[in-house]
Order: C-alpha cells, then sequence, then structure tokens
C-alpha cells in the first residue's frame, strides 16, 4: 500500500525510517468508486490525497452551466483544492473520480499534527504547493497564449495516458475547445501514428 508513495517521499525528502512510518501511519486509505465527488463547490476541502491508483478530474461550472476541466490527476500525483484546504474557505471547484480510486488521505488535523511530529515534512508540502501553482500559471498562459493544436501537442505530452482514460468530452473541455474539433485532432493523431509532437503539430496545420 506504501510502496509507491516512499518513493515519492524519497525524490522529495530526506526521511529515517521512523519519520517514514509516522508519515504513513498519518494517512487514511480509502478506496472511491468512480464518478463520486470528493468534493462539490461550496464546500470547504478536508483534505490533501495522493493517488495509489485512479484518475481524478479537477472541474468547475461557469456562469453559463458548462463544465470545465481545470486538471487531471493520475497515480503518483496529490489531489485537493489547496485554496480551500489552506484557508478553510468555500470552495469553487468539483473533484470527482473518474476512475475507481486507491486514495491515501490526510485531513487538515492529520496534516498539522504531522508536520508538527515531522518538521522537515513542511518543506515537503510547501514546495508541492509551489509546484502546482506554477503548473496553473503555465496552464493559463498557455490558453491564453497558444493556439489549440498547440494546447493539444502539448497535452499529449503532459499525460500520454490519460486520452486512453478518461472521456472525450473532459478532454476538450480541458483544452478550450469542442468535442467535434478535438475528434478531427485525434482523428489527424490516429493516422499520423506514432511521430514526434513537433511533426505532429506541423502536420495538423492541414486539419
Amino acid at each position: 500500500m506504501f510502496e509507491q508513495i516512499r518513493q515519492y517521499l524519497t525524490r522529495a525528502t530526506n526521511l529515517t525510517e521512523d519519520e517514514i512510518k509516522i508519515f504513513e501511519n498519518s494517512l487514511e486509505l480509502r478506496r472511491i468508486p468512480k464518478k463520486t465527488l470528493l468534493l462539490s463547490a461550496g464546500e470547504v476541502c478536508n483534505f490533501e490525497a495522493y493517488i495509489n491508483k485512479g484518475c481524478i478530474r479537477e472541474y468547475f461550472i461557469n456562469s453559463a452551466g458548462a463544465e470545465l476541466t481545470l486538471q487531471f490527476a493520475t497515480e503518483d500525483w496529490w489531489v485537493s483544492d489547496i485554496t480551500s484546504f489552506e484557508d478553510q474557505t468555500p470552495s469553487d471547484m468539483y473533484i470527482e473520480t473518474l476512475e475507481d480510486c486507491e486514495l491515501l488521505v490526510l485531513t487538515r488535523q492529520s496534516k498539522e499534527k504531522l508536520i508538527n511530529d515531522v518538521p522537515k515534512l513542511e518543506r515537503m508540502f510547501r514546495l508541492m504547493i509551489q509546484r502546482h501553482l506554477t503548473a496553473m500559471q503555465k496552464r493559463l498562459f498557455r490558453m491564453v497564449s497558444s493556439a489549440a493544436m498547440d494546447q493539444y501537442v502539448e497535452f499529449l505530452n503532459r499525460y500520454p495516458t490519460i486520452s486512453k482514460r478518461v472521456p472525450q468530452q473532459y478532454i476538450a473541455s480541458y483544452l478550450g475547445i469542442t468535442p467535434e474539433f478535438l475528434s478531427r485532432l485525434r482523428a489527424k493523431q490516429i493516422k499520423c501514428g506514432n511521430i514526434s509532437p513537433m511533426l505532429f503539430l506541423s502536420l495538423l496545420a492541414g486539419v
């Protein structure tokens, strides 16, 4: 159960075996079926969850009632609404399982105790937040500065297995394009076969 997250800890920080045991004992294993809402808009997020198995989507609903996907998270990722979790304010987003998931969960209370018991973990969590915010900032920049075709290639690089795991309308909402246009991009991708992303991008110009 903890093999994968132990590897994550090894990459992220330098803990003793006793400190790793404290960390593991702070986690709650939850097995969640697919299509379960872990968080809804208006609720206060009280978890940070490491994904041992499965795929999760974060999204919000705009004023027109359309779902806009913010992020996909798969194995070896953490998922949460960081702002809601840290500030204990109502969330604006939804977090939903797209597959049956196995999660290792920290609540706000268990995380506070864990950091008190193992202060070295505070840096790890701080860096985790920084990486998350950096990724979201880069995603926002791509959305306002890149064409849909460029964003699709970036998506394929960043999430090489997601297209086989989630419904296509969610990918379209992540890219900010229609499902119909995404179908055309995918058809071109299949026709091109296994080629480099840059060559694929040049061929997409003919879509």
